[in-house]
């Protein structure tokens, strides 16, 4: 016989939802200005940070896909948007014949130049301003501990980039 769930209490369903709307509102201002500023929605522009952060501006796809936090079909389908944009390209690997480099170009990396500004506008407006120094602290601290407890390391994980 199923034991019966444990039902979140009326403050934890009062966080849970606080939570969901705020992180629904948060990643929907951010994909506006994005996609107003840059054409581009945050998930594509968070892998062109990625790439700008990588040794020579490259990483495999596997690891860039690790780094983001999505499916690698999801990833090869931004890629080919970014490649068509010219703002990636692809490269084989030369030790590994499946394997795949995705490299920000140039052009990519003055995208990100002239986009992150607004970006990083965006994102204090929306959140640190709202937040005493010691709210954000608090805030990292919590969404460290969430993370880490969904992120297993243990072979077979069921993890997006594994997908």
């Amino acid at each position: 016989m199923a034991e019966e769930p444990v039902w979140l209490t009326a403050e934890e369903q009062r966080v849970w939802r606080s939570y969901l709307h705020a992180t629904t509102l948060l990643e929907d201002h951010l994909d506006r200005q994005l996609q107003r500023d840059a054409g581009m929605p945050h998930v594509y522009y968070g892998l062109l940070v990625g790439l700008a952060e990588a040794p020579q501006r490259r990483l495999r796809m596997t690891e860039l896909a690790m780094k983001a936090k999505i499916t690698r079909s999801r990833l090869s389908h931004a890629i080919a948007r970014l490649e068509k944009n010219g703002w990636v390209r692809r490269e084989d690997c030369p030790s590994d014949k499946r394997g795949q480099f995705a490299i920000l170009t140039d052009a990519g990396h003055e995208v990100l130049r002239r986009t992150a500004p607004g970006h990083v506008g965006a994102v204090r407006q929306a959140l640190f301003e709202r937040l005493t120094p010691e709210q954000q602290k608090s805030l990292g601290e919590i969404m460290e501990i969430v993370a880490e407890g969904l992120q297993p390391n243990e072979a077979g994980a069921d993890l997006p980039w594994l997908r």
